[in-house]
């Protein structure tokens, strides 16, 4: 018998005496899954009510709390029972224990939650205990706890077990408390700032926004083939035009069906703003802001550690134009090179393998990519994006192959996009009939025109700058994860058979 089978059998053993358990305890006291329990303390605010008890002292308190059991020890007289806040101590005895709950411990597993009520006392050794006088089966667990102290060793289990996983390993508690007060923080700073949230739509009947490959789905009722949202952009500038407000964001779930890793899931959180009368300037100046507090919060500091690297969040952050940093990286200067042709002849001649049709800032965007992205590792703007592939950003003054268009990179990851929104409706028509075209040649047949968009922007939208934040990857950073899959509570992940 391998080590695998012997463990199942073994977990297989331990289900059946919990079974047996759970009868017995529906003989002795009937319901076992009761539909309520009234706590008078959550475990966290006993111990800070209690914060200075002395040790060796018993209190004439009274207070009831419940948890799941973690450990029991001589036979059930010492429990910890924990809470979603902490933990607590339980000590059951025949001096202060009533028979009817002491008859309780030996059908009491590792896992189980109960309620007790009990005195607050604190041990010699300076442990916050309570007295129990009654305890409550609340939950009999079927199944054994992985072991305590090593949790789920294996990676794929914890995604796939994900509430094994947090029940037994508190940083990855900690990391998604942290994720619920990151994306809360984010709302917080928004509102603040003035910005209002409205929801749009998740399925699109024309997808649009971002160039991804969607997923699909059917309407029944309307018999209509529509899409995932992969991104809230048109909709959100929609909004814009209608003025109910020149400060609109969301906090929305995007899905793309494209790879997995450690850096991508198909369906992942943005937040998604567009500020009226401001411009991509403003918006670097919004994005600094927002990080800042955001890690203060977290860390009480705008550095913290991600590995072995020391993040400053602190701004200004350093801003460059893509076409400097390429210069300084590879002595290229795109500014100088004219045409397509001599884009790719340049490139090819530094050694990158461009397309035979790449553009001119498609060779520039390559190139970035190549030499200069794995190297931000403190947070920067890079900016003056070609237009090539930037079809809802504002031309550059002076400069029309170049757009008003920063991304935001950390850790050589892009965590933000933002432009200075393209509002020129003949020039917006243009640039999304040639994007279409260029999709269509790709193979993309079911890629449309969004009129309903088009005609919203005929009616005239604001100057405006627009910003997209990958919620996911800022998160990562913040809470020191490596991968997106430690920070999302239900990852994608293939089928088990696979």
């Amino acid at each position: 018998m391998n080590d695998k089978t012997e463990t199942s059998a073994l977990s297989s053993d331990a289900t059946e005496v919990r079974r047996q358990k759970l009868q017995l305890l529906r003989e002795q006291i009937g319901d076992v899954y009761p539909a309520h329990f009234h706590r008078t303390l959550t475990n966290a605010e006993l111990a800070a009510k209690y914060e200075g008890l002395e040790p060796d002292t018993e209190t004439t308190d009274v207070v009831t709390v419940a948890g799941r059991v973690y450990s029991s020890r001589n036979s059930g007289m010492f429990m910890d029972i924990h809470d979603a806040s902490a933990k607590i101590q339980i000590f059951s005895h025949k001096d202060v224990t009533s028979e009817e709950a002491r008859s309780l411990l030996p059908m009491i597993d590792i896992g189980d939650i109960i309620g007790v009520t009990g005195l607050v006392r604190r041990t010699k050794r300076g442990e916050l205990t309570i007295n129990a006088q009654q305890i409550t089966m609340l939950t009999k667990s079927l199944l054994p706890m992985p072991e305590k102290w090593h949790g789920l060793s294996d990676i794929e289990l914890r995604y796939r077990k994900r509430h094994l996983d947090i029940m037994t390993n508190e940083e990855s508690k900690l990391r998604f408390q942290q994720r619920s007060r990151i994306v809360s923080g984010i709302r917080r700073f928004m509102e603040n700032d003035g910005f209002m949230e409205v929801e749009t739509p998740m399925l699109h009947s024309v997808y649009g926004g971002a160039t991804a490959e969607p997923f699909k789905t059917h309407h029944n009722t309307l018999k209509l083939d529509m899409f995932l949202r992969i991104a809230p952009e048109l909709f959100l500038k929609r909004t814009l035009v209608s003025g109910l407000t020149d400060k609109v964001f969301e906090i929305n779930r995007n899905f793309r069906n494209e790879g997995v890793s450690t850096r991508h899931n198909p369906e992942f959180t943005m937040m998604e703003c567009y500020w009226a009368y401001a411009d991509y300037e403003d918006i670097m100046d919004l994005v600094e802001r927002l990080f800042s507090t955001l890690a203060m919060s977290i860390h009480g500091s705008t550095e913290f550690a991600f590995g072995d690297k020391q993040i400053s969040f602190k701004g200004p952050f350093r801003r460059v134009p893509m076409p400097d940093a390429v210069k300084e990286a590879t002595g290229i200067d795109f500014l100088a090179i004219k045409t397509d042709e001599e884009a790719r002849a340049a490139a090819k001649a530094a050694g990158f393998a461009v397309e035979k049709d790449a553009t001119w800032g498609e060779c520039l965007a390559f190139i970035f990519e190549e030499k200069v992205e794995g190297t931000l590792i403190q947070p920067a703007h890079v900016t003056h994006f070609p237009k090539d592939i930037s079809p809802f950003a504002k031309e550059v003054p002076g400069e029309p192959r170049l757009v008003e268009r920063f991304e935001t990179y950390c850790n050589a990851w892009e965590l933000g996009n933002a432009f200075s929104e393209l509002n020129d409706p003949e020039e917006q028509r243009a640039r999304m009939v040639e994007q279409l075209q260029q999709a269509h040649a790709r193979g993309e047949k079911e890629k449309q025109l969004d009129e309903e968009f088009l005609d919203a922007i005929d009616q005239g939208m604001p100057p405006a700058g627009g910003l997209g934040i990958g919620v996911d990857r800022l998160i990562m950073l913040l809470t020191n994860s490596p991968s997106i899959r430690d920070i999302i509570l239900f990852p994608a992940r293939r089928n088990k058979a696979d």
